[in-house]
């Protein structure tokens, strides 16, 4: 849904109740309201009067009558719309998981307002605001982390951390350049200029164990020096799952999936790092192939033969 969508569907929420409780306003005066013009506001309408309740039969549908001399508007039939919509608990309880998990996020986001409403929705979902712990969410990052990531972000200055690696199961110690926080699928990505690896890289923020805000200055190399730092997938490889694997289609970002006669399924996976990729088809112990590319194949095949290698 794009944003223009998700304000004119929340505005068209909002209008049902409102006109309801405003019965015989003006157009003009419900635009200027609702901050759109007459012409968008009678747009609105026209959608609204052939909306309503599952059957969407004449007695059904949303009745207003917005048209005549004075272009008055009368709300005759609400359709359960006379007050404005509540959460539901479930729906509280979803959303109380989101704002917990984006307070977790570092970034410049305002948490003072975010700490609010988490205690409003707390309190509409059973508990006490201030201490009671109804919905706690893990995001697997350290308050501390995130802390000293906002304030290296804040002050441009050098970000000093413990980072856990996901390729060659090793601990570095990293002073970092940020350039900013980025999210995807669900995940935080610190971006900077690494200066052990002498250019930008991408951090996984719950795999950095500490984090402290360092004394120097920012020295990165200028944009057009420096690779602009990007979460874009580098490639995109072709796989073949197994009939008895097909759990990985629910775990991992697996796309256009499509069923062979024999059960198993093709698709497409998007490989930001080929290494992960390698230590993936190795973990599924013969059930993931890669059809391609090339490259790609042959790392496995080299990875493999080191394995057997050790073993022998």
């Amino acid at each position: 849904m794009s944003v223009t969508s998700a304000a004119r569907l929340s505005r068209l929420l909002a209008m049902v109740p409102w006109l309801y409780a405003n019965d015989g306003i003006t157009v003009a005066e419900a635009a200027r309201h609702f901050g759109v013009t007459a012409s968008q506001l009678e747009t609105d309408l026209w959608l609204l009067i052939v909306c309503g309740l599952p059957g969407y039969g004449p007695d059904q549908l949303i009745d207003i009558q917005f048209w005549g001399p004075d272009a008055r508007i009368h709300v005759l039939d609400p359709q359960a719309l006379e007050r404005p919509l509540r959460l539901s608990g479930d729906e509280s309880a979803a959303l109380l998981v989101a704002l917990r998990l984006l307070a977790q996020v570092p970034g410049s986001h305002d948490r003072q307002a975010l700490l609010s409403a988490m205690g409003k929705l707390q309190q509409i979902a059973g508990g006490q605001a201030d201490h009671d712990a109804t919905v706690v969410v893990d995001a697997g990052t350290g308050a501390e982390v995130v802390s000293a990531i906002d304030a290296a972000l804040a002050q441009g200055r050098t970000l000093i951390i413990r980072y856990a690696g996901s390729t060659r199961d090793t601990i570095t110690d990293r002073v970092i350049e940020p350039i900013g926080v980025t999210s995807l699928d669900g995940r935080a990505y610190l971006e900077g200029w690494c200066r052990l690896a002498g250019d930008v890289r991408t951090f996984r923020v719950d795999r950095i164990l500490e984090a402290s805000v360092g004394d120097g200055h920012l020295e990165r190399p200028q944009p057009d020096q420096a690779t602009t730092p990007s979460m874009a997938p580098v490639a995109l490889a072709s796989i073949e799952l197994a009939p008895r694997s097909r759990w990985a289609l629910d775990v991992y970002p697996i796309e256009e999936p499509q069923e062979q006669p024999d059960g198993s399924v093709r698709g497409r996976i998007a490989v930001q790092d080929p290494e992960w990729v390698v230590r993936l088809v190795l973990s599924m112990r013969g059930d993931l192939v890669v059809l391609g590319p090339d490259s790609l194949r042959e790392a496995v095949v080299a990875a493999t033969d080191r394995a057997l290698q050790a073993y022998a």
